[in-house]
């Protein structure tokens, strides 16, 4: 199995500042942010599977658009699928016939092109032998992080999140777990907002690592546009048993 890295920053600005999706092997999409429009036509309609850790525009931004290239071309419906509480928001804010149309009732509704797929946490769902299963995050809104699992490692998505004991646990839980994707989108000088928003910075960063008792590679996700090096200079600085790393636009991990 690979994860291909289509967008991992906190915002845009420039070619390599795309918004968090991820595309597991060919078919699979976990979020869907900017990064997503830079695939061709072809690896568009290969799509089949979306998973949502949260509502977020970011991280959904390119789903309605994704839908609309692709929807008409397909024999079966793009399944999306996150908590209720996500799906309720998609419905009610975007696809709502005022923003998007609504394409899990188009052409209608025993043919649509997409189709909701509630998922609660804690729940698993395989695809082909690749199990991904709703782990705990704490956001401003409900939101999940993501375990996929190949059968013979695991990697962990934490979406967005501030620290979140939950979820700490639930790392602690995956013995095969091999990498482990985190967040942190502000500098120390700004844990205010950090914690307003609910996001991680490094001194947060450092006390959630600190307590896992296993050791996976670390990648650093969500950074925000020109507070990146700063960022990482400051996860350096906080030291510790694991030694993150920049998450990069095109990286492909296998596991």
């Amino acid at each position: 199995m690979k994860l291909t890295v289509l967008g991992c920053s906190g915002g845009i600005g420039g070619a390599s500042a795309r918004t968090t999706a991820f595309l597991v092997d060919d078919d699979v999409l976990v979020d869907c942010g900017t990064g997503v429009g830079d695939l061709e036509l072809d690896a568009l309609k290969r799509i089949d599977h979306i998973f949502i850790t949260h509502s977020h525009l970011d991280h959904i931004a390119s789903i309605p658009l994704l839908v609309d290239s692709v929807g008409d071309g397909r024999g079966y419906p793009l399944t999306v699928y996150a908590t209720p509480e996500t799906l309720r928001i998609l419905r009610s804010h975007i696809f709502n016939w005022l923003v998007w149309p609504d394409f899990s009732s188009i052409p209608d509704r025993q043919r649509p092109f997409m189709r909701f797929q509630p998922m609660l946490l804690g729940e698993s769902v395989s695809l082909g032998g690749r199990v991904f299963t709703a782990l705990p995050a704490h956001h401003t809104v409900p939101a999940v992080s993501y375990c996929i699992d190949s059968g013979q490692a695991q990697l962990l998505y934490s979406g967005d999140t501030a620290y979140c004991p939950e979820l700490v646990e639930a790392i602690n839980a995956l013995p095969a777990l091999r990498h482990l994707i985190v967040e942190t989108a502000f500098p120390d000088e700004q844990r205010g907002l950090a914690m307003a928003s609910r996001h991680l910075c490094p001194g947060m960063l450092a006390t959630m690592l600190s307590e896992l008792s296993v050791a996976p590679e670390v990648y650093i996700s969500h950074l925000k546009p020109g507070m990146g090096e700063r960022i990482l200079q400051q996860i350096e600085s906080h030291g510790g048993r694991l030694r993150p790393q920049a998450l990069v636009q095109g990286q492909v991990i296998e596991f």
